[in-house]
Parts: C-alpha cells; structure tokens; sequence
C-alpha cells in the first residue's frame, strides 16, 4: 500500500524526528511512504485568523500537492480535522470541489489510520514509566479519535497508561488564542498539568505537536518533572521485541 506523508508545519519546524518516526511506523506497518518535498501548510492557522482568501491559496496549493487516489497520513489531528472538515468552507462548488472531496476521504491522522485502516496496534516499543493521554480538541471532536490512541498505547511495554481528570478538556493553545488570551491559555495548561501530576505521570502524550509544545512551554517555565511525547515518538521506541 502506497501511503502519502503530509508533514504539519509544526512537525517541520520544531519536532522532525516525529515525523521520521511517523514514516519509519508506515513502513514497519508494512506501507511504501512517499514524501512530497514541495508541500508546505494545510491553511489552518490563516483560516482560525479568519483570513480565508490567503488560507484557500494555500488549501489549492495542499490539494495539488497530494494524490486523489492514496491514503494521506499525518501525524497531527489538528491538520487532518482542518483538511476533512474546513476545507468544505473553502471549496464546495469549487472547481476543485470533487478533488477535494476525494482528499477528505483519504486523509487519517496516523493513530486513526493504523487503528482502523492497517488494523495494527502492536509494534513492539518500548517505554518504562507512567503515563496520561491528553485528547486534543481536533483528534476527539473533528476527528472523533478516542480509543485509538488508548489501544495503541496500551500494547506498549513497560508503560503504565492511566487516565487524569478531565482529559478531554482544552489544554489551552488554540493556536491564535493562547497569543490573544494569554493569561487563560496559562491557566488551563497549569490546569491539564496539575491533572497530570495528580497521576503521578511522568509523561504526557498526545496526537498533536501543538498541544504537546504549549504543555512543554509551561512545564519548563516551572521547572515540573514532566515530559511531553508525541504518540508516533512513543511507537517508535524500543523495538526490541519485533
């Protein structure tokens, strides 16, 4: 199966070896990964920002750069949620609109895609400790992922997945908002710490790199013994028993 790489800026930019894990789970699930290297954004943050001309430029430039007829895999439920849900403001009655159709049915963020596509959840990592699972606001209302992420995480040996309080609540990036609203985006992740900690977590993980580095920035501000990991980080650890 010829599966199609769509990297989020926020992979690109700030944590790569997420995606390099992303492709090295791909190929161990037993799929031929092709990577466009002229790709670049989704449209997602123009579109929040409420500037739709210049986000449907960059929505035109994703759709040519991605095929009508592969599966399209991201390791971000954020960009995923934008491009199967969003993308419908942009181009219905479009003369891209049955290309796009075709794009939304395709794309899967990659906890999704190897859940319910490939039906694999065991890949043989490895990670000693305790852990939360911290549902994005993309992954588990526009992407409807819940138990995917869980079921793939409880196959890996040596960790200790527990649930926290309020694990569905916003960890309070929302891209623009935590610039705009500061002292509440602070707050709320001072919150979704503090339900981890109450865990005796020594990890969180998530579908979102977003999510993930808004939490990091707070935890290293306060100097909290608390890690952040991303889910394809963590299926690509250890090995040892595949």
């Amino acid at each position: 199966m010829t599966v199609e790489l769509f990297v989020p800026c926020f992979v690109d930019q700030i944590y790569p070896e997420t995606a390099f894990n992303t492709v090295k789970i791909l190929e161990k699930a037993g799929c031929k990964v092709k990577y466009n290297g002229q790709q670049t954004c989704c449209g997602q943050p123009a579109f929040n920002a409420g500037f739709w001309d210049e986000a449907k430029a960059v929505g035109n430039k994703f759709l040519d750069d991605f095929s009508e007829n592969n599966y399209i895999v991201a390791p971000s439920a954020s960009c995923t949620g934008m491009v199967k849900n969003y993308y419908n403001d942009l181009f219905t009655n479009t003369a891209v609109h049955n290309k796009c159709r075709n794009i939304q049915s395709n794309i899967y963020e990659l906890s999704d895609f190897l859940v319910n596509v490939l039906k694999k959840d065991y890949f043989g990592a490895e990670l000693e400790g305790r852990a939360v699972y911290h549902d994005s606001c993309s992954g588990l209302r526009e992407c409807k992922i819940k138990e995917e992420p869980r079921q793939l995480l409880s196959k890996v040996h040596g960790l200790d997945l527990v649930e926290m309080k309020d694990t569905d609540t916003c960890c309070g990036f929302g891209g623009t908002f935590a610039v705009k609203f500061n002292a509440i985006s602070s707050a709320m992740a001072q919150q979704k710490v503090d339900h981890a900690l109450a865990m005796d977590a020594e990890y969180i993980i998530s579908t979102d790199a977003s999510c993930l580095l808004h939490l990091k920035g707070y935890i290293d501000k306060n100097n909290i013994p608390l890690k952040t990991l991303h889910i394809a980080d963590v299926l690509a650890m250890g090995w040892g028993n595949v």
